[in-house]
């Protein structure tokens, strides 16, 4: 339960459109729920509202089964739902149950949309030094997404062409929070830095051959820039830049709007 959903129950019960038994049945599952015989997964359905991000599901590690019981008692909440590193197996599973949920192939997600969508005014820059990258990207993307951020991709603009992220500067220099994806030798987070106001999330990926070290030498890289505003992810971790840019994207809105009620 989201904090709209929440509010909305309080003034149902506030106006009688819904008694206090109702209330309690709707929220007896918080602030966490056992899942499964063997208690296997404890869902955090409080998170939500203590965070502003619901608990997502990482697929390596789980049966299918275990997925979908997890998926199943997220989702009968009336939240979006998320489950990542999912093959097509688990899809399956889950969409025999939800057969709205969809499957993004490239960023390897299950996506389940029960909220309104209503996507943000600023928007966050996705970009990939190679076409590689992309999968990455692609979870950050999805993961943003679904919390309602608006993301513009500028994908194949690394450093050995230049001249290619320069043809983008403009959407580069009016968002609010950059995410660059590059493997290789990672130079590019450093050089969109460099170009941007903007907070950069740098996320290093496992492309690259032998001494890239499966992401390594880019995570270095990114960790050593000398670029004043960079922060770095875990290597792959398109879920972990999602979640901190659509945090920074939000927060820009709030503080436009709170000058904006200073001034008036």
């Amino acid at each position: 339960m989201n904090i709209e959903s929440l509010k909305e129950l309080l003034e149902q019960v506030k106006a009688g459109d819904a008694t206090i038994e109702e209330a309690l049945a709707r929220l007896r599952h918080m602030p966490f729920e056992s899942v499964g015989r063997d208690h296997f997964a404890h869902i955090d359905h409080h998170r939500p509202l203590r965070c502003g991000l619901p608990e997502v599901i990482y697929c390596p590690g789980k049966s299918a089964e275990q997925i979908r019981e997890i998926f199943h008692s997220l989702a009968r909440h009336g939240t979006n739902v998320l489950a990542t590193r999912a093959d097509k197996m688990v899809y399956e599973a889950i969409a025999a149950e939800f057969p709205q949920a969809r499957y993004e192939e490239k960023a390897r997600a299950v996506v389940l949309r029960q909220e309104e969508y209503v996507p943000s005014t600023g928007y966050i820059a996705l970009i990939t030094a190679g076409t590689s990258d992309i999968p990455v990207a692609e979870e950050a993307r999805v993961t943003a997404e679904l919390l309602n951020q608006t993301v513009k991709t500028i994908y194949d603009v690394g450093v050995a062409g230049l001249h290619r992220l320069l043809g983008h500067r403009e959407i580069l220099q009016s968002a609010n929070v950059v995410i660059v994806a590059a493997g290789m030798e990672g130079a590019l987070a450093s050089v969109v830095g460099g170009l941007v106001e903007a907070p950069v999330i740098a996320v290093p990926t496992s492309v690259g051959y032998g001494v890239s070290f499966g992401g390594i030498a880019p995570l270095l890289t990114m960790l050593n820039s000398c670029t004043a505003g960079v922060s770095v992810v875990n290597i792959d971790n398109g879920f972990g830049a999602g979640c901190v840019a659509a945090i920074i994207n939000r927060q820009s809105k709030d503080r436009l709007e709170k000058s904006g009620e200073q001034d008036t």
